[in-house]
């Protein structure tokens, strides 16, 4: 009896254990789903999850064909090596490459989600003075919400649209409209519907609830505006030492290099003497200090970029599109500038 008591005890917690890790993988499923929805994104998680899976798993086929080819081509590696060179690439490189495609997934979603709550915010005043004439003209509350859409609004047309659809189908308004707020982490949009929801609850005048929202939206607006002109000689001194300061300093440093190089070249110094000091071979190469100033630049661009819009903006997110301008200025005014200096500066230390 006690031997079949244990078996039925292992029996259930292997049952346990699966059931867990069912509810695991669904619960994670979930949160992507949301997290999808947040995005504007109309695809299932588990076909997201086999696709990206699938497009890694043939990354790696072909990365494995390339280096079994190259290998093949060179011939001398013994069999041993490239075993191990093709575990290594289906052990350490696939996990890599799926860390790394998942973070750009994410880092993609994140910001898409993003600019989805910023195009909510700036339509958002617009939408609520029209709901207002639309209460005051006699319309009910879910109503005045649904003849307010307009294409222009956007995300936030669609998604009234689907607040509509939602307090059709029997849900209560105030369900809904805490749902849409609670869908974006937006302090203007949240708190503008929770001001709405009170109002609804409360009975109170709605029309000229929403139109003291909208105001004071457009006035917070315009108070951030004011404040990003006041610092705006901050953000024009960090963008100018970072895009054009930087790069001609480099390009001028670069510059000294090579001629350095060049007359430490021609000296003709005797190995015995009685100098105090020794000219030798500069360390630096020009080569190597291009690496350094390609990679200098790219750092301080991406920082300065962060910076700015956060002085500007008040949030790093924003600045995520001034990266790469910013990258590609420095590096072009690097490559323009020590052109220009090697032009100038060649036929003088000839």
């Amino acid at each position: 009896m006690k031997f079949f008591q244990k078996i039925k005890e292992k029996i259930e917690k292997k049952k346990k254990k699966k059931l867990e890790k069912k509810l695991k993988r669904q619960t994670k499923h979930y949160m992507l789903d949301q997290y999808l929805k947040k995005a504007g994104i109309s695809i299932q998680s588990h076909l997201l999850s086999r696709g990206l899976f699938k497009f890694i798993l043939f990354i790696n086929i072909i990365l494995s064909i390339y280096v079994l080819f190259l290998l093949a081509s060179k011939g001398g590696y013994p069999l041993a090596y490239i075993i191990f060179i093709i575990l290594l690439i289906w052990v350490f490189a696939f996990f890599l490459f799926l860390g790394v495609v998942w973070l750009g997934f994410y880092i993609f979603i994140d910001w898409r989600i993003f600019q989805r709550k910023l195009s909510i915010e700036e339509v958002l005043p617009d939408f609520l003075y029209l709901t207002a004439t639309n209460i005051r003209s006699g319309m009910t509350i879910d109503k005045a919400l649904w003849v307010a859409v307009r294409p222009r609004f956007g995300v936030l047309a669609r998604e009234i649209e689907t607040v509509s659809k939602e307090v059709m189908s029997g849900k209560e308004l105030t369900d809904s409209l805490q749902a849409f707020a609670d869908k974006y982490e937006s302090d203007i949009l949240k708190r503008s519907i929770n001001l709405l929801i009170e109002g609804i609850k409360s009975g109170g005048e709605i029309g000229e609830l929403l139109n003291r929202i909208a105001t004071n939206i457009q006035e917070s607006r315009i108070m951030r505006k004011e404040m990003a002109a006041n610092v705006m000689t901050y953000v024009i001194f960090i963008t100018f030492a970072a895009i054009v300061a930087a790069p001609a300093l480099l390009a001028l440093a670069s510059q000294l290099i090579m001629i350095i190089g060049n007359l430490t070249s021609r000296l003709d110094v005797p190995a015995t003497g009685s100098m105090m000091f020794s000219l030798t071979e500069v360390a630096v190469t020009p080569g190597n200090f291009k690496i350094f100033s390609y990679i200098s630049l790219s750092m301080t661009a991406f920082f300065s970029a962060i910076i700015v819009a956060t002085i500007q903006k008040g949030n790093v997110k924003e600045g995520l599109k001034y990266i790469p301008i910013f990258i590609a200025v420095a590096i072009s005014l690097f490559i323009a500038f020590s052109y220009i200096m090697d032009k100038v500066l060649s036929g003088i230390f000839v």
